[in-house]
């Protein structure tokens, strides 16, 4: 599965990637995540709990976060489990360009999963997976709006 977008965020570049290495506004942004614990500058361990399709499960997994050229460009991959319900892993290449004012969000992220969540069809995921991460960008844009107007 495949996943590419583009989000505009009306905040410096510098400043959009600081709040993505924040384990605080991470937490906050992520649907469904319980806890996000940042071990270093580049693992993070996470809980989430999901609903896709008739699957709800509990997953814990591991982040790694690769600053290539950072504030402009960066990857992470992790994997996670849900137990009976499934695993997943992938990753996602992530650039930060200054554009009118603020930041041009681009990511293009990759991941397979197994399990039970396999078997409920690769539209399904693929939409609810869209969803999760427009959910995301929807609350992360709006806490660097609010941060900005502060």
């Amino acid at each position: 599965m495949e996943l590419k977008e583009e989000v505009f965020i009306a905040a410096p570049r510098d400043k959009v990637y600081a709040a993505l290495n924040d384990p605080e506004i991470l937490k906050e942004c992520i649907p469904g995540c319980e806890e996000l614990i940042k071990h270093s500058d580049t693992e993070l361990e996470a809980k989430v709990v999901l609903k896709i399709g008739p699957v709800k499960a509990k997953f814990g997994g591991n982040v790694t976060l690769n600053p290539e050229n950072p504030p402009e460009r960066f990857s992470l991959s992790g994997q996670g489990s849900g137990g009976a319900a499934g695993f997943a892993k992938g990753g996602a290449e992530v650039t930060l360009a200054e554009k009118d004012g603020g930041t041009l969000l681009t990511y293009d992220a990759k991941a397979e999963i197994g399990g039970k969540l396999a078997q409920l069809g690769n539209r399904l995921i693929q939409s609810t997976s869209k969803k999760l991460a427009a959910k995301f960008f929807q609350s992360f844009a709006e806490k660097m709006d609010a941060s900005a107007a502060a």
